[in-house]
């Protein structure tokens, strides 16, 4: 993934645009007086009394319905001290169902109620947060010196824009909704878990996409990675040229291990490949791989250790996620957007007391710096896994992940198996709470598998019918060259991609299919069949 793109690609896949959000539901007919103005009469409403959450509407005004766009009442506000969020209400054919979509990289603003559309067309009230704070997105220094904005921007946003948001709803309709539910990746992602974990009367349903378990530990294995590749000169040893060819031999290694010559590894955990296979040869200089770069590969799979090979924390890379390690790469050289992104987290909040800007990555001593991470850890790590007052509630829990994340590496499987073991085991867990592994999929969506799936509609149907997600299927959608258009500020490009990715697919997008099934089953072709069919495989256990 280009760094231009990369805090643009964060939001919107935080944001849900893998998909329409549900699908029509009963309508509110609503009171005869003028929709209009019972909308700008909310802006003379005390909602201050709100338990929880002292609320401010600063601005709520009608928007009539024009082309694809629904008519909604557009609502703006605050809640003390710090969140403040964007609300749309559907003017006619509320289905009586609230959501909240989360928000991605570092948050910082409501710009993704955008993402509100197409639930809007579908009946829902949606909401969204800043995360309590001002940012580009892509910038930390909000958090400088201040942890309790980190546990806003995580934790407390989201709880309080939810109560924010019922309030307004039930005050504008005359009715609470009937069901409420929360959507969110990366970023988006951990701050629905920590709804499940921490706030689990505020959603009937939680979607948890790439949810970023640990900050610390992702970002300390990003400043490894980092470390290893960059050159004395700021530049890195391994180009995107070199990450493919070392993609493709990993591929080539692994491949058959979900039975299918397709490209896509089905459980990277499993794949045995040592890139020395591709070292050059005495006098061949391409299409292989040099002693220094094969050094880089292994430092990069092995994950940040000291100077005497203590392991610090769990490599997130991956066999397969080859492709994405330039993302973040960078030097004081030559400091991209992804360089600066992950520094900024160590200087305005990992390291306490936060260095400030001065630092740069360079600086993280990896046998001293790891322990100075503790105080943020206790405040960003949905390390509790305890979902049991979640589960006693009533709610249900889909997560996904991509097994291509370069910043998961295993994590949310490894949150989900503790899980099993607090709740009480497999069944028990999977009556409430499911986790689907994508092969090939990259952080929230893209890549080589079958990455296009309609998550929600399994969600609501678990939700509003009882009926659990025992099978998803996944497409590889063609989406060209939208992704970087989208990423580099093509609202055109932006905008088709989203309806691209709406359910149901136009089938002549669609590439190949897959199944994907709760974790810990994962997906294996049958024998028999075009490999492009999701028909033609079947479910097998990890240990199978």
């Amino acid at each position: 993934m280009g760094t231009v793109r990369f805090v643009s690609l964060l939001c919107m896949a935080a944001a849900g645009i893998y998909g329409a959000i549900g699908t029509p539901g009963s309508a509110y007919a609503g009171p005869t007086e003028d929709t209009s103005a019972r909308c700008k009469a909310l802006q003379t409403v005390d909602f201050s009394k709100v338990p929880d959450a002292i609320t401010q509407v600063m601005e709520a005004k009608p928007v009539t319905a024009s082309g694809d766009t629904a008519g909604y009442c557009a609502v703006r506000g605050y809640v003390a001290t710090n969140a403040g969020f964007a609300l749309r209400l559907p003017l006619t054919q509320w289905n009586g169902k609230f959501i909240e979509l989360g928000c991605g990289g570092a948050c910082g603003s409501t710009d993704h109620v955008e993402r509100c559309g197409g639930p809007v067309r579908q009946g829902y009230a949606c909401i969204v947060s800043d995360g309590g704070h001002r940012s580009t997105g892509g910038d930390v220094k909000w958090a400088y010196n201040n942890p309790q904005a980190v546990m806003d921007y995580l934790v407390t946003s989201s709880h309080v824009t939810a109560l924010a948001g019922k309030a307004i709803i039930d005050h504008y309709y005359g009715q609470t909704p009937r069901k409420s539910y929360f959507t969110g990746c990366s970023a988006g992602g951990e701050q629905a878990m920590w709804q499940a974990e921490r706030f689990p009367w505020d959603f009937d349903g939680i979607l948890a996409g790439a949810p970023s378990s640990s900050l610390t530990e992702i970002w300390m294995n990003l400043v490894w990675a980092n470390r290893a590749l960059m050159d004395t000169k700021g530049e890195p040893l391994l180009k995107q040229p070199d990450l493919e060819l070392l993609h493709r031999a990993v591929v080539k290694r692994c491949d058959l291990n979900d039975g299918a010559k397709d490209g896509l590894i089905g459980d990277p955990r499993r794949c045995k490949f040592d890139p020395a296979e591709i070292r050059c040869p005495e006098g061949k200089t391409n299409q292989c791989l040099t002693e220094q770069q094969i050094e880089v590969v292994r430092k990069i799979y092995g994950g940040p250790v000291t100077s005497d090979g203590k392991q610090i924390v769990r490599s997130t890379a991956l066999k397969g996620s080859e492709q994405n390690w330039l993302g973040f790469a960078g030097s004081a050289l030559n400091p991209n957007p992804g360089y600066v992104y992950i520094g900024d987290w160590f200087r305005y909040f990992l390291v306490q007391p936060n260095p400030g800007p001065a630092w740069t990555p360079e600086a993280f001593d990896f046998d001293r710096d790891y322990k100075r991470l503790g105080t943020a850890e206790t405040v960003e790590s949905i390390n509790g896994r305890d979902l049991r007052r979640f589960k006693a509630k009533g709610g249900k829990l889909l997560a996904y992940v991509g097994w291509g994340d370069p910043g998961d590496g295993g994590r949310t499987a490894d949150y989900y198996e503790t899980s099993e073991r607090i709740i009480g085991g497999r069944a028990a867990t999977q009556e409430f709470f499911r986790l689907f592994v994508v092969p090939g999929m990259n952080h929230c969506g893209g890549g080589e598998g079958a990455w296009s799936v309609d998550y929600f509609s399994a969600l609501e149907a678990w939700v509003e019918k009882d009926k659990a997600p025992d099978k998803l299927i996944g497409y590889h959608v063609k989406t060209g060259d939208l992704w970087d258009k989208a990423g580099q500020g093509d609202q055109e490009a932006r905008h088709i991609l989203e309806r691209r990715l709406e359910f149901p697919l136009d089938p002549a997008n669609v590439e190949f299919s897959r199944p994907i099934y709760p974790y810990p089953t994962m997906t294996r072709y049958l024998g028999h069949g075009e490999l492009k069919d999701a028909e033609n495989f079947g479910p097998t256990r990890a240990e199978d």
